[in-house]
C-alpha cells in the first residue's frame, strides 16, 4: 500500500486542568506529543470549538485538533474543521482511549463501529465512519459499572507510563503511515513488544 494521505489528526479528550492526566485524555496526549515533536502550537479556535495546531510531518502538512466540546460532543468540532478545510473523513485520524486494549498497547485501523465509545459515536454521527482510528489502550477496570469513574480518573503511575510509551510509539509511526502507508505503520505498531 502506498502512502496514506492524512490532513487532520484529532485527539479526543476533555478540556480543563482537572482532566489533563485522566485516561480519557489519551487522545489529547497523542496530538500534544505530535505538536511537541513537530513544532506545532495549539491555539483556540472558537468557530471550530477546539484548539488547532499546524505541523509538517516529513513531506506532509496537516492539522492537529483538540476539541473543546468535551468527549461526548467531539463530532461538532471535528465536522467544523473538516468542512472548513474540505477534508474528507478518509483523510482524518482520530486518536482515542481504548478500554479493550491493555495499557501500553496501540492499534491503528480504518473505519468500523464506535464500540461503545461516546466520542467515536458522536464523531461518526457527525462525519460518518470512514475515518482512521488510533486506539490507545488504557485497560479495563473489570466491570462495565466501573468504566465511567475509571476513564475519568488519573491512571496509576505504571499505567500512565505504559500509555505514554504507547503514545510515543504511535508518534514514531506517524511518518511511516504518511510516507510508506498503513500496512507498514500497522506492522510497526502491532508488533511492538
Amino acid at each position: 500500500m502506498a502512502r496514506t494521505d492524512l490532513k487532520l489528526i484529532v485527539g479526543l479528550g476533555n478540556p480543563g486542568t482537572k482532566y489533563v492526566r485522566t485516561r480519557h485524555n489519551a487522545g489529547f496526549w497523542f496530538v500534544e506529543e505530535l505538536a511537541r515533536r513537530h513544532g506545532g502550537v495549539f491555539r483556540g479556535e472558537s468557530k471550530h470549538q477546539g484548539e488547532l495546531a499546524r505541523v509538517r510531518i516529513d513531506a506532509g502538512e496537516l492539522w492537529l485538533l483538540k476539541p473543546s466540546t468535551f468527549m461526548n460532543r467531539s463530532g461538532a468540532s471535528i465536522a467544523s474543521v473538516a468542512n472548513f478545510y474540505r477534508i474528507p473523513p478518509a483523510e482524518i485520524l482520530v486518536a482515542h482511549d481504548e478500554l479493550d486494549l491493555p495499557a501500553g498497547v496501540v492499534r491503528l485501523k480504518h473505519g468500523g463501529g464506535h464500540g461503545g465509545h461516546n466520542g467515536l459515536r458522536d464523531t461518526s454521527a457527525a462525519i460518518g465512519a470512514d475515518y482512521w482510528r488510533l486506539r490507545i489502550g488504557i485497560g479495563h477496570p473489570g466491570h462495565k459499572d466501573l468504566v465511567l469513574d475509571y476513564v475519568l480518573q488519573s491512571a496509576s503511575q505504571s499505567d500512565e507510563a505504559a500509555i505514554r510509551a504507547a503514545v510515543d510509539a504511535a508518534a514514531d509511526a506517524m511518518p511511516v503511515l504518511l510516507e510508506q502507508g498503513a500496512e507498514k505503520a500497522m506492522t510497526r505498531l502491532h508488533t511492538q513488544a
